[in-house]
């Protein structure tokens, strides 16, 4: 089983990584949207070399073929993507995946794909885009966690407010996007997350 780090946030670009980066981070994903494939090829390659150097984690979502050429080793996928995903190809590239769920249906299709961490969300409402499930609950959170046989990572509204009380219900690893992303000064708050989830980390 792999050991997921506490603090997980999502960042849209390069740019931002080489912003956050300084604080520490030890896993982050690259959420590329709407981009030409060679812009999104591009920023793997960048994202790649900037973590390797800071000693982090990256996450590539969604774009699994571009991540195997760029010889990327982790990969979050949607059920959309998952969905059209060649999974057999992910695996013999010795990519490691993560699966998003939101609903009972689609964690027993994430599990037949054994993932190798399983997201569940919005935990909280957010503001980061309409989403057409209600939100999850600490309650879902803890039964999840007696539900999947890989770390959890939680998503959706969680800010260090209530970080405690998702990692109570069972949660391995806190998403960020939101709260870092929009916030006055994310640099510091960064640094705030880290501190924050250290006593888990040393768990």
């Amino acid at each position: 089983m792999i050991d997921l780090d506490p603090f997980y946030p999502i960042v849209p670009d390069t740019a931002w990584l080489k912003r956050l980066l300084p604080a520490g981070l030890k896993l982050v994903q690259l959420r590329v949207k709407d981009a030409p494939p060679e812009l999104v090829r591009a920023e793997i390659d960048k994202a790649l070399v900037l973590c390797a150097k800071a000693n982090c984690q990256l996450v590539v979502n969604d774009y699994w073929r571009e991540a195997i050429d760029a010889g990327a080793d982790f990969i979050h996928l949607g059920q959309e993507d998952l969905a059209g995903a060649d999974l057999d190809a992910i695996r013999r590239a010795g990519i490691k995946l993560g699966i998003s769920t939101h609903s009972d249906e689609e964690l027993k299709i994430a599990l037949e794909a054994n993932p190798d961490y399983v997201a569940l969300g919005p935990i909280y409402p957010t503001l980061l885009k309409k989403m057409p499930w209600a939100p999850q609950g600490l309650d879902r959170v803890a039964s999840w966690k007696s539900k999947v046989p890989c770390p959890l990572v939680a998503i959706g509204g969680i800010t260090p407010e209530r970080a405690a009380a998702v990692f109570e219900a069972g949660a391995d690893s806190l998403a960020v996007i939101t709260d870092l992303l929009t916030h006055k000064a994310p640099d510091q708050r960064a640094e705030t997350w880290m501190a924050l989830t250290e006593p888990f980390r040393q768990r």
